[in-house]
């Protein structure tokens, strides 16, 4: 995954997490629309890998950020 990506990527979880979820949106769809077939699926690993990012809770399956 590109840099840029996962930087906006962070910014949209930590937007959400602030319960600005309209700009969280407007920073992470178009990185997620203009991903690539392999991006793409980097993209959706890492969601489903960070959710506790975006909701700020501890799942026991989630991945912490490095």
């Amino acid at each position: 995954m590109r840099p840029s990506t996962l930087r906006a990527l962070n910014r949209a979880a930590e937007l959400t997490r602030q319960n600005r979820f309209t700009e969280a949106m407007l920073i992470a769809e178009p990185v997620i629309i203009t991903a690539d077939e392999y991006e793409g699926e980097e993209i959706r690993r890492w969601l489903l890998d960070h959710v506790a990012d975006f909701t700020g809770e501890n799942h026991p399956d989630s991945k912490e950020l490095p």
